[in-house]
This record gives C-alpha cells, sequence and structure tokens, in this order.
C-alpha cells in the first residue's frame, strides 16, 4: 500500500474530494466537506474512520491497524503493509459511514455508490438492464 494506491482507490468513491487543511503534505479525503480518510505528512498509512470505538480496537487488538494519532478512538490508522482488499474495504467502509451522516439531499446528490464497489462490472451492466 502507498499514498497513490489510497488516493486511486478514493478517487474512485462518488464526491469524494482530497485536501491538504493543514498544510504540509497531507492528504484529507472527504464528502460533503466530512472527512473519510486521512493520510498524514509525518505517519505511515492511512487513518479511516470506524463505525465504533469498539471496531477500533477490535482492529487493532487483531493486528490490522494501529490507533490514529490526533484522531477520535473510532479512528484507526492503517499501515503500509495492509493488504489491499483489506484497504479497499476499509476506506469503503470509512466512505459509507460518513456518506450516510450526510444530509439525504446531500447524499441524493451524489452518484449511487453501493452498486459501483459490490458488483463485477459484467453484473452491473446486466443489473441495469
Amino acid at each position: 500500500m502507498s499514498r497513490e494506491i489510497v488516493n486511486v482507490i478514493c478517487r474512485t468513491f462518488p464526491g469524494a474530494e482530497v485536501s491538504d487543511p493543514w498544510g504540509g503534505g497531507h492528504d484529507a479525503w472527504k464528502v460533503g466537506g466530512k472527512m473519510f480518510a486521512c493520510i498524514g505528512a509525518a505517519m505511515p498509512g492511512v487513518s479511516v474512520k470506524t463505525d465504533s470505538v469498539e471496531t477500533a480496537e477490535m482492529l487493532i487488538e487483531t493486528g490490522i491497524g494501529v490507533k490514529a494519532p490526533y484522531f477520535h478512538r473510532s479512528w484507526v490508522n492503517l499501515p503500509w503493509g495492509t493488504p489491499k482488499d483489506e484497504l479497499r474495504h476499509r476506506l469503503a467502509a470509512s466512505y459509507r459511514l460518513v456518506r450516510s451522516s450526510l444530509t439525504k439531499k446531500a447524499q441524493a446528490a451524489l452518484d449511487p455508490f453501493e452498486e459501483r464497489l459490490a458488483l463485477p462490472s459484467r453484473v452491473r451492466k446486466r443489473k441495469r438492464s
């Protein structure tokens, strides 16, 4: 995993935008103005939001992530060695969680997400027919 891979994955999420709000080389990925992933300037890895402190603790205890410094306890940092499938899953889960907290109007303004992530392209085409 690298900054480039994280950015490629996050770029595919509808309405996702990247910025450097604190300066110094951070990549803060947001949807609807709310952050769902952050790559720090110094700490290796990407920090993502989880649905609860308990989920974050479980990910830390099982060695998938580490405590994300400067973030709420429901966030974890996924080190650069995280497998790509796990990384994609955690980024998508964080995106979904933050997106679901947006107003219904803001959510409606975004392209559908679940279909794009969950289904292979050949299945998506068949489903839309």
